[in-house]
């Protein structure tokens, strides 16, 4: 165990075995995040994940440079700060809301600022807690998936978006849910500017009753004349 710690040791310091380590530590660690991202053809895929920490990365192995090296007397998490800041703008980018007013991006977003502070972690030459962090960011973005989806489709709250052919087909679709014993909080319709020759979208926010499965309740809707999509969102 001696030579792992004066081998770790060495990697932390500002030398050019540890800063070309810690930048190829952090290409290896955004890509793992990444490539779940873009095998689901997501805005921020492989490659920006990888550059988002490897940047991050690199902001830290700066500071320690100019604070270790050159001697000066400065703040060393300045960079990183600043880094996190930045981050912000390019997480908004993948944040989008479609015609359905659906927000999509919100996972990419968050695992791009996860990246980062990986990355930074990697920088400081915390590698212990860079490994946990992929570990486990790379856990809550694919395993945990699965078991969110598990847990929603148990609740009794439901939201829904419809397409319908036109919107007289809504008062239908509203029966149908109240025979169901399907308790209706709100009705919106989207993205229609002339309900006369638009499909209008329609979300509707209602609240299932005891033992009526998520799938039934999509599965009796789509069956409904006059419905030409049905989704969770």
């Amino acid at each position: 165990m001696e030579w792992l710690r004066s081998t770790l040791e060495y990697l932390r310091g500002a030398n050019f075995a540890a800063t070309a380590f810690r930048l190829f530590m952090a290409m290896l660690f955004g890509g793992i995040i990444g490539l779940e991202r873009g095998r689901r053809r997501r805005p921020a895929g492989f490659r920006t994940h990888i550059l988002v920490c490897m940047g991050a990365a690199l902001a830290m192995c700066i500071s320690q440079y100019i604070a270790v090296t050159l001697g000066q007397t400065t703040d060393i998490s300045r960079l990183g700060a600043q880094v996190i800041n930045g981050i912000g703008f390019l997480g908004a980018g993948t944040i989008v809301v479609t015609g359905r007013q659906q927000v999509k991006g919100l996972t990419t977003a968050a695992g791009l600022w996860a990246s980062a502070c990986m990355g930074l972690a990697i920088g400081a030459g915390y590698y212990e807690c860079a490994v946990i962090a992929c570990i486990t960011i790379f856990l809550t973005i694919t395993a945990l998936n699965n078991v969110e989806k598990l847990l929603t489709s148990r609740t009794r709250n439901m939201n829904i978006n419809v397409t319908l052919g036109a919107v007289s087909s809504l008062p239908g679709l509203l029966d149908t849910l109240r025979g169901m014993n399907i308790k209706i909080f709100d009705v919106e319709i989207t993205n229609v500017r002339d309900l006369r020759v638009a499909s209008p979208s329609v979300i509707i926010e209602m609240k299932l009753p005891k033992c009526r499965p998520h799938a039934e309740v999509i599965t009796a809707i789509a069956a409904i004349d006059g419905v030409l999509a049905v989704e969770e969102p």
